[in-house]
């Protein structure tokens, strides 16, 4: 598994940051370009490389080359002077940025990028029973369902879960991601043929501070952690209606001419949730069919504008939860694929009980065993309605508004009852 203290170290040289010497000479040139003016400093903080032998020698060149002039100083040291694009380096910039307007923290090569993936893959992932009780606590779950779930997050490869609307799928997978813990290197960026691949999404990934690789002693500092680099918590995304057959493949933007990651790119090392699954602007089948090799081999291909396609690893724990019915959906040739497919039923009756019961004080209700009999009684047996893991938190909600309305402590009262139970189902 991923160390958590692991450090990936700063590279020493241009040729160890795995690009180019053109590809860095041309970032550093519109960074300063659309800065106006910025020090040997900025360009260290911007870039996110270190300024000894690799920021100053393109520099250096940039300067040799006429297409920077030190315009000040702020301070002593290399690092304080002041730098601003020359009228000929104006030229240049205006052609690069033809090519590709991106000028944000330098980037990792692909290569690069997945072997840092694979040492971290999902599947060192290990969960027992009881790491399985502590994380879902907060659920009212049976152990039948833990001793289903916990074997399928070990296998760190694909989970359905299915059955009726409003039954916790989505929370099993929540409690699921929560289990997974550790951490991930994530690269802002990728390097791949000179193209720009944007990966870390502040929406999706959570940093962490940097640890240091090493304890500091006595007259060494720890070596310092690439930058470019994000540490973060094991990604949780969630991809639901939104989701279209072009948002698995590279996201090409024209105007800055770079790319977004896809969403299984983005999550690697962590989960994808397909949530919701058979209502996506893509077709089930269009949508598995594209998956059926990169579930299998653990690889997925993305396709650059140029056509060439890349290979990078497809390391994610892909979550599928859906309230449709399977065989309506898919095949069995895919639902073989799918290595655990887990049944999300309604509650029993106990389980209904014990869930008004926990959330009662979270939502300061007063509770009453009686009044929740009557509420079984009246408004699920004769009515021959279904319950559902959902309806007491819903329910519950709806007696906190019309206490506050009438005024009154909020309570589970059979008047208060009958009027959340009227509000909240459709009569047919």
């Amino acid at each position: 598994m991923n160390d958590p203290g692991r450090c990936l170290p700063e590279p020493r040289s241009i040729a160890e940051t795995g690009l180019s010497f053109g590809f860095l000479v041309d970032l550093v040139l519109k960074v300063v370009y659309f800065a106006n003016e910025l020090t040997g400093q900025g360009v260290v903080d911007h870039l996110k490389l270190p300024f000894a032998h690799v920021v100053e020698e393109l520099l250096a060149f940039l300067m040799k080359d006429d297409m920077l002039a030190i315009t000040g100083s702020t301070g002593f040291g290399e690092r304080a002077y002041k730098y601003a694009v020359t009228s000929k380096g104006v030229a240049k910039a205006q052609e690069v940025l033809a090519r590709c307007q991106y000028a944000g923290p330098a980037p990792v090569s692909l290569k690069a990028s997945s072997a840092v993936t694979r040492s971290q893959s999902i599947g060192e992932v290990r969960v027992n029973q009881s790491q399985m009780r502590d994380g879902f606590q907060h659920l009212v779950i049976s152990d039948e369902m833990l001793s289903r779930v916990g074997p399928a997050v070990n296998s760190a490869r694909s989970i359905f879960l299915y059955g009726p609307p409003g039954n916790g799928k989505t929370t099993i997978a929540e409690g699921i991601s929560k289990l997974l813990g550790g951490t991930v290197h994530i690269p802002y960026v990728v390097e791949v043929d000179g193209q720009v691949i944007k990966v870390f999404d502040e929406v999706n990934h959570k940093p962490l501070p940097e640890p240091a690789s090493t304890p500091p002693g006595f007259g060494a500092d720890p070596p310092s952690h690439d930058r470019r680099w994000v540490l973060c918590r094991r990604p949780f995304i969630v991809a639901g209606g939104e989701l279209t057959l072009a948002g698995l493949d590279l996201v090409f933007d024209p105007i800055s001419k770079t790319y977004e990651a896809p969403f299984q790119m983005k999550a690697n090392g962590g989960m994808l949730l397909i949530d919701d699954f058979g209502r996506q602007q893509v077709s089930p089948r269009d949508l598995l069919n594209r998956w059926i090799v990169p579930l299998e081999k653990r690889v997925d291909y993305l396709t650059l504008q140029t056509g060439k396609k890349i290979e990078i690893p497809f390391d994610a724990l892909i979550v599928f939860a859906t309230n449709l019915d399977p065989s309506q959906l898919v095949d069995d040739a895919f639902l073989r694929r799918i290595r655990h497919k887990i049944l999300v039923p309604d509650p029993t009756w106990e389980q209904f009980r014990e869930i008004f019961r926990r959330l009662c004080p979270k939502r300061g209700v007063e509770y009453s065993q009686e009044n929740l009999e009557y509420l079984i009684q009246e408004s699920y047996l004769k009515a021959k309605r279904t319950p559902k893991m959902v309806h007491p938190r819903d329910l519950l909600d709806q007696i906190v508004d019309a206490a506050r309305y009438l005024d009154v402590p909020p309570a589970m009262s059979k008047d208060l009852l009958d009027r959340a139970v009227e509000a909240y189902f459709v009569k047919l």
